[in-house]
């Protein structure tokens, strides 16, 4: 089940709505719970039995490690179930890469004749391990204490909204809302509006967009206007379906009283790499500082120290992606990038404001091509196409492929992620961290205008997922 199905807006949701406003206050957790595991297990019962197995133990060992006073025993708790989560990780997500690296190298590329079985990867398990590993090393750090409460803490680990796709949530950020939240009509509106628009952006923007994403990745020796079609579809359709599944786990956060942390800021505005990642993905660059490059030390040694550590974080953080060869590619590019800044004191208000914004684009676009490539040999293929080694004019061959509308949809889709802090001033709709700072989240503003606008494209992204099947987010691969 996906957001952007007709199963989970006419079903799923009313459902979830309606359960959770005639709960009494004190079991609402418990709804939340009980229909986030039902919304899992509509895709697999035992991966949610997985699921809760994870959370029930890291809840028990985090106990134990917060009442100990013993330096040693709290630490060998923190190593023993930091390797346990991982192990888990390794296991679904990458043994079948490692498997097939090794019969690559030392079987010929042939897979062993004893048979390895293929392991089915469990939607979500990243981000439901990387919330588990923020609570254990939060509480280690006593910077958090734990949650009173397991159903509370088991509801935020499988609170269905970020539960297959993130943000990457932290346990802190949420804790005090479990305790107390506002409930009122002017938070659920404003629920209401994300989560349209975030469902506009999915069905409207992104999905046509990989139309001509999937056609021009699809092409052998692509020339330079496939190549750069496909690889600027790809861009965009990548930024609509995370952005809007982001904008929708907001929205369906917020009807029930719960905010979340904004996850994109128009990062297609950038003007180097480095805020390029302040703007992306922001809760997984965020918990990717704060729990594994300031681990390894930050930039609080040797500046040498402080390149490998970038380097390292962002290769990790392309693996975190997937078992694949062409995320760690991915990872180094951007960590590479994230060096040269570094050493030449590249800042986000240089002069040149133009020229640093295109060459930025241009190497995220670069990025996003291992990032989309099923294999190396496919990304350089592509790669070669952008520079003009397969010519340079779209050939009628695949023309076809590249609709009138679709190509429409792409530029009015660049011109939104280019102007979408304007937009956004336009239509007087907040974000939620502007809404925290300005003292307003518990009493959102949402104008008629912008209320009226997201419901009538909301209703035209569900009129086109009625006429057309569902298509899932990309990020749920991860």
């Amino acid at each position: 089940m996906v957001f952007s199905s007709v199963i989970f807006i006419f079903a799923f949701l009313p459902l979830f709505l309606a359960s959770y406003y005639v709960t009494p206050v004190r079991y609402r957790s418990y709804v939340i719970l009980l229909l986030s595991y039902g919304f899992y297990a509509w895709w697999r019962i035992d991966f949610a039995f997985l699921m809760f197995f994870t959370t029930l133990v890291n809840y028990i060992a985090v106990a134990q490690l917060f009442k100990s006073d013993n330096a040693r025993y709290r630490l060998s708790i923190l190593v023993g179930m930091v390797v346990s989560n991982l192990a888990l990780l390794f296991y679904y997500k990458y043994f079948n890469f490692f498997a097939d690296s090794m019969a690559f190298v030392f079987n010929g590329g042939q897979t062993y004749a004893w048979g390895l079985p293929h392991v089915i990867l469990p939607i979500g398990i990243s981000f439901y391990i990387f919330h588990n590993l923020s609570y254990l090393v939060d509480v280690y750090r006593r910077d958090l204490t734990p949650s009173r409460s397991f159903v509370d803490f088991s509801a935020f680990i499988a609170f269905f909204p970020h539960q297959i796709a993130g943000p990457v949530l932290r346990f802190a950020d949420l804790k005090e809302q479990f305790y107390e939240r506002a409930h009122n009509p002017a938070k659920f509106n404003y629920g209401a509006v994300r989560f349209m628009t975030g469902l506009a952006k999915k069905v409207l923007i992104a999905d046509p967009a990989a139309v001509i994403a999937d056609a021009a990745f699809a092409i052998p020796n692509p020339t330079a206007s496939e190549a750069w079609l496909g690889a600027i579809a790809y861009s965009i359709q990548l930024y609509f379906d995370f952005s809007g599944y982001s904008s929708m786990a907001i929205g369906l956060a917020m009807m029930v009283g719960f905010y979340f942390v904004e996850n994109f800021d128009a990062p297609y505005t950038s003007v180097n790499i480095t805020d390029f990642w302040r703007r992306w993905h922001i809760s997984l660059s965020s918990w990717l500082r704060d729990y594994l490059y300031i681990s390894l030390g930050g930039s609080r040694i040797t500046i040498s120290r402080t390149y490998v550590n970038l380097a390292a974080t962002m290769v990790l953080g392309g693996l975190w992606h997937g078992a694949n060869m062409t995320f760690i590619v991915w990872g180094a590019w951007h960590g590479l990038w994230l060096i040269i800044e570094r050493i030449f004191n590249v800042k986000a208000n240089a002069p040149f404001r133009f020229a640093n914004w295109l060459l930025t684009t241009l190497i995220f676009v670069i990025g996003w091509v291992f990032f989309r490539s099923e294999t190396m040999g496919q990304a350089m293929d592509m790669l070669s196409g952008m520079f003009g080694l397969h010519g340079f004019a779209l050939r009628s061959d695949y023309a076809w492929q590249f609709s009138s509308f679709s190509l429409l949809v792409l530029l009015i889709g660049i011109a939104i992620a280019l102007g979408e802090r304007k937009l956004r001033r336009l239509f007087h709709l907040m974000s939620t961290h502007q809404l925290v700072k300005a003292g307003e989240i518990d009493n959102p503003p949402v104008t008629s205008t912008t209320a009226i606008a997201a419901t009538a494209f909301g209703a035209l992204a569900i009129l086109k997922l009625v006429a057309d099947s569902d298509t899932p987010f990309l990020y749920f691969q991860f």
